[in-house]
């Protein structure tokens, strides 16, 4: 979670975020025109830049992003038990390398240094040499050749991918496979495997089922769902060409590159995926014939309410006449592009949301809790869909989650709603998009009070505070966002199952007991 907040508080306990900063720094033209200037030496030479800045502004720039349009980045992705990763690649004299302490650091203690010709490295117990310009090396006494010269730039010392399977195993002692053409090293018995199997009839719906838990991206073109797997180790099956007998799904096919697994299914009609058993199986089926048990990449809405036009929501007189079918409403922040906060080296935010997500909705549901979770993938959504998915469901409350590694503890937010003059945009039965949770602050502020009384009993460090933070102002229910750091300063605690579900059981705890006054709230 990423914004400025002050250390004030008020004798309640209760503090009011001030100073919250957008990220976002204006350039002077001046200053646009000189990191333009730089971008075009970068690319095409410094004589070459000068002639260019004295162009019209609009030919300037249409030159420097044409001539800038350097090939995208490649990068490795780095498959372990210890963490799965990615690393760029450096493209030297017609070979791809990759820098090896960074490759090591996130699998155990490294170290090196620059000796002259020398770079000498050490990973645990196990000493090696490499000398710049030379393909023979030494490790732990033994020697070995790169399938092209070692090359230390920038003080990184880099080896040729295609020598990793050789010399990796050397310091690992365990079985390194390397798909090189897709970019994928896969450290150990790391891999994930899938069935695929038709089932039902009429209609009928693909299975996949996985060895571990995945979380791909989902996408969606007529007669195509694709599912891309970039942080899962996934591999191929004994044919990466399936084939079923259904006229509305008819086949599959698996491919990988650029660091990736993807999984294409063909279809002759509109297709969604759902996904169950702790991310273990994925299903595909007809769109109107998906599960509405999970919300899934594939399945989100089409457009979001734009800043110009915002939308109005139905006011509270209106909502508590509706059904419930889902009495809580779950929200994983970030995910997709949005990562959030990088928790550590290899820990980032959407991942522990999610985690924190599917606690919380398991122990709800264990207290007798319908609940909704709005991200049950790495699926990037935007705040005003998060708002509208969550409104349509007309449920008691919503509570969002945040993970950081400052602070400790938990820290529980209701919102700040912005000034607006008396009625604001309101337009008879509806109500402003902006001023949506104005009638039902009181009971979030009394559910955020319950969550840390919760908190105390189980004497982990607890704050409530406020926040403009979105989308809670929003929400029609009662909306917290609840940030869990850890309780020391250990960030691998984060993603650890015993304090996550110390946390959210208190967080379920104390809905459960609010929840006749949540039931009967606006």
């Amino acid at each position: 979670m990423r914004w400025t907040r002050s250390s004030a508080s008020s004798e309640s306990g209760t503090s009011r975020t001030q100073g919250l900063k957008p990220g976002l720094i204006v350039a002077t033209y001046a200053e646009l025109m000189r990191r333009s200037s730089v971008v075009a030496c970068a690319f095409i030479g410094s004589t070459t830049a000068r002639a260019l800045a004295g162009l019209p502004i609009p030919l300037f720039f249409f030159f420097v992003i044409l001539l800038s349009g350097a090939a995208p980045e490649k990068h490795l992705s780095v498959y372990s038990v210890a963490a799965n990763y990615s690393l760029p690649l450096a493209q030297l004299n017609g070979h791809d390398y990759v820098g090896l302490l960074e490759l090591l650091e996130p699998l155990g203690a490294v170290n090196a240094r620059i000796d002259g010709e020398h770079w000498r490295l050490r990973y645990d117990r196990v000493q090696a040499e490499f000398t710049v310009g030379k393909t023979r090396v030494h490790v732990q006494g033994r020697e070995a050749d790169l399938s092209a010269p070692f090359v230390i730039e920038n003080g990184r010392g880099l080896i040729p991918v295609s020598s990793l399977s050789l010399i990796l195993p050397r310091f690992l002692g365990g079985p390194v496979t390397l798909h090189q053409e897709a970019q994928r090293l896969f450290v150990g018995s790391v891999a994930t495997h899938f069935t695929a199997s038709l089932t039902g009839e009429n209609p009928s719906r693909l299975v996949f089922n996985f060895t571990s838990p995945v979380r791909p991206t989902v996408s969606t073109e007529p007669g195509i769902l694709r599912m891309t797997f970039s942080r899962d180790p996934l591999v191929s099956p004994a044919s990466p060409m399936l084939t079923f007998g259904s006229k509305t799904i008819p086949s599959a096919t698996y491919n990988e590159g650029g660091g990736a697994a993807v999984i294409t299914v063909s279809s002759t009609a509109p297709v969604m995926a759902s996904f169950s058993n702790d991310g273990r199986t994925i299903t595909i089926a007809a769109a109107t014939n998906i599960s509405q048990k999970t919300v899934s990449p594939a399945s989100l809405p089409a457009a979001s309410p734009s800043a110009a036009s915002p939308p109005s929501v139905a006011s509270a007189g209106n909502a508590s006449s509706v059904a419930r079918k889902y009495f809580a409403i779950v929200d994983a922040s970030h995910g997709g592009d949005d990562r959030g906060e990088a928790l550590s080296s290899s820990l980032v935010e959407k991942d522990v949301t999610l985690s924190l997500a599917r606690s919380l909705r398991q122990e709800l549901e264990s207290r007798g809790i319908s609940t909704l979770m709005l991200r049950d993938a790495d699926a990037n959504l935007t705040l005003d869909q998060r708002a509208g998915m969550a409104n349509a469901t007309h449920a008691a409350v919503f509570v969002t989650l945040h993970a950081s590694s400052s602070g400790h503890g938990v820290r529980i937010y209701t919102a700040i709603l912005p000034y607006e003059s008396s009625g604001g945009d309101d337009r008879g039965p509806f109500r402003s998009w902006s001023m949506a949770q104005l009638s039902y602050m009181p009971m979030s502020q009394v559910t955020a009070t319950s969550v840390a009384a919760e908190m105390q009993r189980r004497q982990i460090p607890v704050r409530t505070l406020l926040a403009p933070l979105r989308p809670l102002n929003n929400i029609t229910a009662a909306a917290l966002a609840v940030e869990v750091a850890p309780q020391g300063s250990d960030v691998a605690q984060l993603s650890a199952p015993d304090y996550q579900q110390l946390v959210m059981s208190a967080v379920a705890t104390a809905i459960a007991s609010a929840r006749d006054r949540l039931g009967t709230s606006p």
